[in-house]
């Protein structure tokens, strides 16, 4: 009877060891709600996009993933807490284009390339090249004369110093051989608005904002930066096509993890955002807003860390900017 006794309590504990290992092993995950860390405020892009995929992948994981907005330092704060994360799978963060931008310009708490998992770009925009229709120019070739003809007078508005906005006119700047004036603003609404009564001659806007005021004609679109032209605009050139070669400028968002995620779980959120960046919901969000979604691999966003902290530390260096 004892030994009968102690074989059934034996059994109860492998038994109760098997349970509890397979309800946090990486073939059941996730067993409970995820935080995803985005490193703005509330309502901006990087938030809007973040929430759409939030929400379908919850319901592909049937657990919560809840976005914890901790904005702060330029999205720094954020992006700091994620790599310090523990690699549980349990806390994940969002990154745009500002993480490339921040590692250019400074030498940053975490290593972005070797600290971090780039799990999947959600999707990825050009900026428009956006002029007050007062500016005697119609396309790129006569911006670029008007600028060289008066050097130092036409001015561009960006949403601040250092902002990815800010780069891209510096870099068209750098290539074109111009020299424009910058105006930093503390967000891009207040640029928008100066540009709209004329105080500012051009700047570099997001397809949402933009694309409104070009249709109504109180403002003038000449051309996209992104290496290719728009899906949501066609007809619009991209700079490179239109007067300055070489010109390649894109912002992007996505999914990073601390380093040491498990194949395993990382495979679970490739696949979840697959196949919620492939839903007719989300892809016909992103259309209305001028959004595509790119190759969602590792090394493709790994790629793109590492190149555009590389394009942003020469324009950082050239342009002589500091933060």
């Amino acid at each position: 009877m004892q030994r009968l006794l102690k074989l059934l309590c034996l059994a109860s504990l492998a038994l109760a060891s098997a349970t509890a290992g397979g309800a946090s092993a990486p073939g059941n995950y996730p067993t409970k709600p995820i935080r995803l860390i985005v490193p703005f405020a509330p309502g901006g892009g990087t938030d809007v996009v973040s929430r759409l995929v939030a929400q379908s992948v919850s319901e592909s994981f049937g657990q919560p993933v809840i976005v914890d907005n901790r904005a702060g330092s330029g999205g720094l704060l954020g992006m700091e807490m994620t790599a310090r994360a523990s690699a549980d799978g349990y806390t994940l963060g969002v990154v745009s284009g500002s993480i490339a931008t921040n590692a250019a310009a400074r030498k940053l708490s975490f290593d972005p390339v070797r600290d971090i998992i780039p799990v999947s770009v959600m999707a990825e925009t050009g900026f428009l090249l956006t002029l007050n229709p007062g500016v005697q120019a119609r396309n790129t070739n006569e911006l670029v004369a008007l600028a060289k003809a008066s050097p130092g007078k036409l001015s561009y508005g960006s949403s601040g110093v250092g902002a990815t906005s800010h780069l891209a006119a510096e870099l068209f700047d750098l290539l074109a051989g111009t020299k424009m004036v910058h105006i930093p603003y503390k967000s891009t609404g207040p640029a928008l608005t100066d540009l709209l009564s004329g105080q500012i001659a051009l700047t570099y806007g997001s397809l949402p904002v933009v694309i409104p005021h070009m249709q109504s004609g109180r403002l003038r679109v000449l051309a996209i930066t992104s290496p290719k032209r728009s899906k949501a605009l066609p007809d619009v050139l991209t700079i490179a096509e239109s007067g300055v070669p070489g010109y390649d400028v894109l912002t992007w968002y996505g999914v990073i993890a601390p380093q040491g995620l498990s194949k395993p779980m990382l495979a679970r959120w490739h696949a979840a955002m697959e196949g919620a960046l492939q839903s007719r919901a989300i892809q016909e969000r992103f259309k209305s807003d001028g959004l595509e979604v790119p190759e969602t691999g590792t090394r493709y966003f790994a790629d793109a860390i590492r190149r555009d902290i590389a394009k942003w530390a020469v324009v950082f260096k050239k342009g002589d900017i500091r933060l």
